[in-house]
């Protein structure tokens, strides 16, 4: 007999094998057994409910009161907040803020009308019904009894049944993430059989107006799936549109279509794609102006804000504010002819002049610049010779600004204030400008920002052919009003029309109507997501801002800093590959444009040499204060002309200048308080 392998063995243990479990239904030990029954007689109640569709027809109710709701309301109670948001917006403004009160009363009145109305209808409606049941009651009828609780019953089941048609996931029984409609979501599958469509202004409620988009959209082969948040605005409608191919596209592509499926004025559908969600769109059907309720100029007083401070210059089709900040941003304002960019110039202007800590300049080769604003600009420069002397002085103060930050303690940026101002420059006109202040202007948009010495260009076009160099995609701030196709791309991108920029199909103004004039897509707003809008910047009328300047002028106009001004004589003059004017002094360049030199700087002649000479030796010689007789003897080194003078001499040419007499200097060297005279007090008169 073979012996067994290990494996065939019987193992050995002392413990017996356990039995195998047999294992049968049995309740949860501890459960009260009344409780499994009730259990059991829920899930009956709930299958015999499902077969019954009592499910839909709660659900079919539900709709039903929110349908009534809706057209209980019907939009009123937002028209009546758009309208006191207007009216808030408006503050300031007598005339705007009395015809909207008058419209709010107008809607308010409306609203009670129709809530009384659609009262009475509902009341005789439920009274009919009410009466049908109670006669079948009261004449112990229980066939009509029946008859009206399965209509009941019918009509809860229809309205609350399920339409939603399966997926293709749901189908091929793959999973598939469940979508969460909008806010009064409206789809295909919302839409009645056999519609067809019709003018958005027939639409009298958000879920006409959703069917009407739909079905417009449909009709022109817009791949249109959803439509959600339908907002009926004083000028129109607003929703938003969900495609399910492409992107939103299809919509620009089609507006003239839809334009007429609509029965709308041209540039009447105006899409706007959202950034955050690539094939969603928010659609606005303009019937009216939706500027109309858009808040006026507040009243900015003189000195009374930041150029870092955000301001408002104009509004959104939406309502929105349009608000933005000038300081270290280097901007481009295109529009055609008839486009409103001077009136753009003077809503930017109008903020820097306010500031407390901005210096403002006005460049134009062409025209008239900031025209109402003269009077709160501290330099206005028309001529070749003046425009390019201004762009190398500033150009220069840059360079010397970045030397000085660090020496100021700045840090990496230079920072405003009421002792070291920031410069705004606004150059209009920019392609009729010489080569050589573009060269210059370009130079300084390349080095100016941390400076804070800004340039806003403006031009009625921005391609080269304009601008000679590419430098439209190149500016942080864009804005462009009504202008051609190519413009449009030239500033926001070659795909930017297919992205909703639209500045092209706004219109110029004639002479008679102002038509789009103002209106601009902007991009690059400090704190703002690039999103393509359309903006109506405020217009204020000529008097109002001579006014305006008038105060700000009286006020006092700010002048370069000294650190700045003293810092200019040692930096190298710019290589750009052009001859070079000379560099002016910044009262040189204050008479050269005609402007007033500041209070109390020496006047043009010998004096004022005297002052030029007395600051330049003081500079050398690394001191900020000098004895009279210190200082002259300093002068007959520094020239010969001063060898024959006295002190007498020197004192009578120096009080000349504006200098005044000789004051106390404080301790020098051994001599306890002599008199003499301060570089600062000298420099201030240049």
């Amino acid at each position: 007999m073979a012996t067994p392998l290990p494996e065939e063995r019987p193992t050995l243990t002392l413990v017996p094998p356990p039995a195998t479990p047999v294992y049968k239904e049995q309740s949860e030990p501890g459960r009260p057994a009344w409780i499994e029954s009730a259990r059991t007689v829920a899930a009956r109640t709930n299958r015999i409910a499902s077969l019954a569709l009592l499910p839909h027809t709660v659900r079919g109710y539900r709709q039903l009161g929110r349908r009534w709701i809706d057209r209980f309301h019907d939009d009123y109670p937002q028209m009546i907040a758009s309208t006191n948001r207007a009216i808030r917006e408006a503050a300031g403004d007598v005339n705007q803020e009395a015809r909207l009160k008058e419209h709010r009363a107008q809607l308010r009145e409306e609203y009670r009308r129709h809530r009384l109305l659609y009262s009475g209808k509902t009341a005789g409606v439920a009274g009919a019904v009410a009466g049908g049941v109670g006669f079948g009651a009261v004449t112990g009828s229980l066939w009509i009894d029946v008859v009206a609780a399965l209509g009941a019953w019918g009509i809860g089941a229809f309205h609350g049944r399920d339409r939603d048609k399966p997926s293709t996931e749901e189908v091929l029984g793959l999973p598939a993430e469940e979508t969460v409609r909008g806010h009064g979501s409206v789809t295909l599958d919302d839409l009645p059989e056999g519609a067809k469509p019709f003018p958005i202004r027939r639409a009298e409620t958000p879920q006409q107006a959703a069917i009407c988009v739909l079905l417009a959209m449909a009709a022109e082969g817009v791949p249109v799936v959803e439509v959600w948040d339908v907002e009926r605005q004083p000028w129109g409608w607003q929703c938003k549109v969900r495609v399910s191919e492409g992107t939103p596209e299809a919509i620009i592509t089609k507006a003239g279509g839809l334009e007429t499926r609509f029965d709308l004025p041209a540039n009447g559908v105006r899409p706007q794609p959202m950034v955050e969600r690539r094939a969603c769109a928010i659609l606005r059907l303009v019937e009216g102006d939706p500027f109309a309720t858009a808040p006026g100029l507040p009243y900015r007083p003189p000195l009374s804000m930041s150029i870092t401070d955000r301001f408002r210059i104009g509004t959104s089709v939406g309502g929105d504010p349009l608000e933005v900040s000038l300081a270290g941003v280097m901007g481009l304002w295109v529009a055609a002819s008839g486009g409103g960019k001077t009136g753009i110039l003077q809503a930017l202007a109008e903020g820097t002049t306010a500031c407390y800590d901005n210096i403002t300049i006005d460049l134009d080769p062409f025209g008239d610049g900031l025209e109402d604003l003269g009077d709160a600009v501290r330099l206005t420069a028309r001529t070749n010779e003046q425009i390019e002397a201004t762009l190398l002085f500033f150009l220069v103060m840059a360079k010397a600004r970045a030397r000085l930050r660090k020496k100021l303690g700045m840090g990496r940026k230079w920072k405003a204030s009421r002792e070291h101002p920031a410069i705004t420059i606004f150059f209009d006109e920019f392609p009729k400008a010489t080569e050589l202040a573009k060269e210059l202007a370009i130079a300084l948009m390349l080095v100016g920002r941390k400076e804070l010495i800004q340039v806003e260009f403006a031009s009625q076009g921005a391609t080269t052919a304009y601008l000679q160099q590419n430098i439209a995609q190149m500016i942080a701030l864009k804005g462009v009003g009504p202008c051609k196709t190519g413009d449009t791309r030239a500033v926001f991108g070659d795909d930017a029309v297919r992205e909703g920029w639209l500045p092209h199909k706004l219109s110029p103004a004639t002479d008679t109507d102002p038509k789009d004039a103002g209106h601009i897509f902007i991009q690059g707003v400090p704190g703002k997501p690039d999103e393509p809008i359309e903006y109506a910047v405020h217009e204020a009328p000529s008097e109002t801002l001579r006014k305006l300047a008038a105060e700000r002028k009286a006020a006092g106009l700010l002048e370069p800093d000294q650190d700045s001004l003293r810092a200019m004589p040692d930096v190298d003059l710019p290589d750009i590959g052009m001859p070079l004017p000379k560099l002016r002094t910044w009262e040189q360049l204050l008479r050269l444009c005609g402007a007033e030199p500041p209070e109390g700087a020496a006047a043009e002649g010998a004096a004022r040499v005297v002052v030029e000479d007395a600051v330049t030796v003081m500079e050398k010689q690394g001191v900020d204060r000098m004895k009279t007789e210190a200082l002259l003897l300093a002068l007959r080194d520094y020239g010969s002309a001063y060898l024959a003078w006295t002190v007498d001499d020197l004192k009578a040419r120096l009080k000349e200048a504006g200098a005044g007499s000789p004051e106390t200097l404080g301790r020098i060297g051994d001599e306890q308080n002599p008199r003499g005279y301060k570089l600062a007090k000298l420099a201030s008169l240049l």
